[in-house]
């Protein structure tokens, strides 16, 4: 049983306890995800089960959509909801033509610092824990980039925005960042994630969902094979000796492969190439750099049982 797994997290569970019941649940050896969301957040986690996890390291560089909606006035030690009140602000005097223009000033490459309370680490442990602690530890601005942001609707103090942003980016910063910037503050109240690395909310199962098809034994069927997760990236179909090279590590070059020139996604620079068997199920995954005529090797696949 190897493949993606959308599942729509609930409110109020973590990340890592929705990774849990879906191992519990499909009875997996391995279970990852694509990307942590804050446990008070919802929407799509993607889930790479067994062979699947060797894969998360490519989906996690993708973009992330989400829908979301900040308060105003009320700014927050974790710059959402579930923390501590800071400070408050008037936001009485706020237009929503003060809004859009804030909002738009947020689009394009930014220097974003991540929240103290985070799941980054500082001498190996989080900074969610150090906060707690109160001894919070601010990590340097990092460079991140926001596609889109637009403002869907408006009802002070609330405004609910959606937004398409890099990797790495932080909506609850986002909102407290543009809270400070209309000078009045803010922090973020709800937040859904409706797509990453490919996958939109409307192909996520609910955990209930997933239980049902579990007690029913049919929860594979569902499970998205790992050649159609890497939707978009070259591929080549291998023959049986291609396919005995591969899973023996044998070097490959881009003329013996028919590779093309052209970079798939990239993945710290470097350009992917699918390896797929004669019934579309994927085998390997190689690397190739700009002038470099042999191919490295990212993963490879045992072959499907039977």
């Amino acid at each position: 049983m190897n493949g993606i797994l959308v599942v729509n997290k609930p409110a109020a569970l973590s990340s890592a306890g929705v990774v849990a019941r879906v191992k519990h649940l499909l009875q997996a050896g391995r279970v990852g995800h694509t990307g942590t969301l804050d446990p008070f957040a919802r929407g799509v986690l993607v889930c790479c089960v067994n062979q699947a996890t060797k894969l998360a390291r490519f989906m996690l560089q993708g973009s992330k959509a989400y829908a979301a909606v900040m308060t105003l006035g009320v700014e927050t030690d974790t710059q959402d909801v579930t923390g501590r009140v800071l400070a408050r602000g008037d936001w009485t005097g706020v237009s929503e033509a003060a809004i859009a223009a804030a909002v738009r000033r947020f689009e394009g490459v930014l220097a974003q610092a991540p929240p103290v309370f985070s799941a980054l680490k500082h001498e190996g442990v989080p900074l969610y824990v150090l906060a707690r602690r109160g001894h919070p530890v601010q990590k340097p601005p990092r460079e991140v980039q926001v596609h889109r942001i637009r403002v869907l609707a408006v009802a002070l103090p609330e405004v609910r925005f959606e937004v398409r942003c890099s990797a790495g980016t932080y909506v609850r910063t986002l909102a407290a960042d543009i809270g400070r910037e209309l000078g009045c503050g803010a922090h973020l109240s709800e937040l859904t994630r409706t797509e990453s690395g490919g996958f939109s909310l409307a192909q996520a199962l609910s955990l209930e969902e997933v239980e049902d098809l579990a007690r029913r034994g049919t929860v594979r069927a569902r499970l998205i094979p790992m050649a159609r997760a890497l939707a978009g990236w070259p591929e080549i179909t291998a023959d049986r000796r291609l396919l005995a090279y591969v899973r023996t590590g044998r070097r490959l070059t881009r003329r013996e492969l028919s590779a093309p020139r052209d970079a798939g996604p990239a993945a710290a620079g470097d350009g992917l190439l699918k390896v797929v068997d004669e019934h579309g199920d994927l085998a390997a995954v190689l690397v190739f750099k700009a002038g470099q005529e042999e191919l490295e090797y990212a993963c490879v696949f045992a072959p499907p049982a039977g």
